[in-house]
């Protein structure tokens, strides 16, 4: 498989919710348009730090992260971000590390995006291909 890449906008979560409020200026709002990496190997999505202080994300903790070769590195963690692929909206905590952003399988389940790895692109899943549908497990009446 090749390399899967999407452009996504990014907005800063925390100030897009300053703004419902009516204590932000929209103008003000701090966004980023990306070019992402999509990497069903990694669970969480990944900024690297040039990205998180664009969009002025605190990050609240740390996090331990193990990479394929197996080493493992503490690193930061950011407030939500929201990130916008394929028109479709999910809020993430995203890793701060290296140099490029990942998309990771908790942002391509929530968005119910699906790799297609002939034409290198994410699709929405056909079963939803208007909006997307998020399982929950079926809780018993009480």
């Amino acid at each position: 498989m090749g390399e899967v890449k999407v452009q996504v906008h990014l907005t800063n979560a925390v100030d897009d919710g300053l703004v419902r409020r009516g204590q932000m200026a929209a103008t003000d709002v701090r966004t980023a348009q990306v070019e992402a990496l999509v990497d069903t190997g990694a669970v969480n999505c990944v900024l690297p730090p040039f990205i998180a202080d664009r969009l002025g994300l605190a990050r609240p903790f740390r996090q331990m992260a193990e990479y394929a070769d197996g080493r493992r590195e503490e690193v930061d963690v950011t407030e939500p971000v929201l990130i916008e692929i394929e028109g479709r909206k999910v809020y993430e905590e995203c890793l701060v590390l290296g140099d490029e952003m990942l998309i990771g399988q908790t942002a391509l389940e929530k968005t119910d995006l699906h790799v297609d790895c002939r034409s290198r692109k994410l699709l929405p899943n056909p079963a939803h291909p208007y909006q997307p549908v998020v399982k929950v497990k079926s809780i018993a009446p009480s």
